[in-house]
């Protein structure tokens, strides 16, 4: 065995580098996408709604026995009305009599009572009456008051305005003193200078 043999082929070729594509997270769906899942929801939530109502109408009544009998200390109160057994009529005009309901019978003590209780509470809401009006009245009374104190603390306003005597005119500033300006230096040309021979 050569050296070579004794270890596996190492992988030497080229790496696949990832598009710029797939290092990115996927778009967004568009909005019609979006919309129309959103409406799917929706119908999802009406069908599964609907579906439950008519579930219930058909076996409401079922369901609300097994409720109550397994939970009867909790929801006892939730089981359906015992069915009442009714003799079917003997004939069809018995069945309309009985069906009508008896007159009322009128009682003259029950009409009394009423009698004494609209009377008691018309006197009540007059009274209300009374001191809805005389409420208003206190506060238009009120208004007037604050209306006058009003006007009085603006005539005490204008009064003090008026005493204020009114400022003394303002003189023109006077202009700041201007600093004379430096005489001009003239540089004369230098002497010439003597001649070396």
């Amino acid at each position: 065995m050569t050296a070579t043999s004794q270890y596996p082929a190492a992988d030497v070729g080229l790496r696949l580098i990832k598009p710029k594509d797939e290092l990115l997270p996927p778009p967004e769906p568009s909005l019609g996408r979006r919309a129309f899942r959103a409406f799917f929801r929706f119908l999802i939530a009406v069908g599964v709604g609907i579906g439950g109502t008519l579930a219930w109408q058909v076996h409401g009544d079922a369901a609300r026995q097994m409720i109550a009998t397994a939970y009867p200390e909790r929801l006892g109160w939730i089981a359906p009305p015992a069915p009442t057994t009714a003799t079917a009529p003997e004939s069809a005009p018995a069945a309309l009599a009985s069906a009508a309901p008896p007159a009322p019978s009128v009682d003259e003590e029950h009409l009394k009572a009423m009698a004494v209780d609209l009377a008691a509470m018309r006197q009540s809401v007059e009274q209300l009456a009374g001191q809805v009006a005389s409420g208003q009245r206190q506060v238009s009374d009120e208004i007037a008051k604050l209306g006058d104190e009003v006007g009085k603390l603006q005539a005490t306003e204008q009064d003090i305005l008026n005493r204020i005597p009114p400022p003394p005119p303002q003189r023109p500033a006077a202009a700041p003193a201007r600093r004379p300006a430096p005489p001009q230096q003239t540089f004369a040309a230098p002497p010439p200078a003597p001649q070396v021979r």
